[in-house]
């Protein structure tokens, strides 16, 4: 296995990591929708704030989610639509199983 191979596998192996944690789960699928707010996420995946705070952080760093700021709000989506594709195509995987 050449070392490109191996910086793909490790890249991939990561983003499965981050992808594997059911609260970064369903922050994702909440965020299918659009860009929301920590208060609104929060809400939705019923956890406290700082908590979601956490679990976006780990997602904005691994390239999952995106942020920018909109007066005094933080807003987050996802990153691009290859992580939509992914999410949608493993709902499609365990739903045939």
């Amino acid at each position: 296995m050449s070392d490109n191979q191996k910086s793909e596998v490790e890249k991939v192996s990561q983003l499965f990591k981050v992808l594997s944690d059911p609260t970064r789960l369903k922050i994702l699928i909440y965020l299918k929708d659009g860009e929301q707010n920590v208060t609104a996420i929060s809400q939705a995946v019923e956890m406290e704030q700082s908590a979601v705070s956490h679990q976006l952080r780990l997602l904005r760093e691994n390239h999952v989610v995106k942020s920018h700021r909109e007066g005094k709000a933080i807003l987050y989506s996802l990153d691009d639509f290859h992580v939509l594709d992914i999410l949608e195509q493993t709902l499609k995987h365990v739903e045939h199983q």
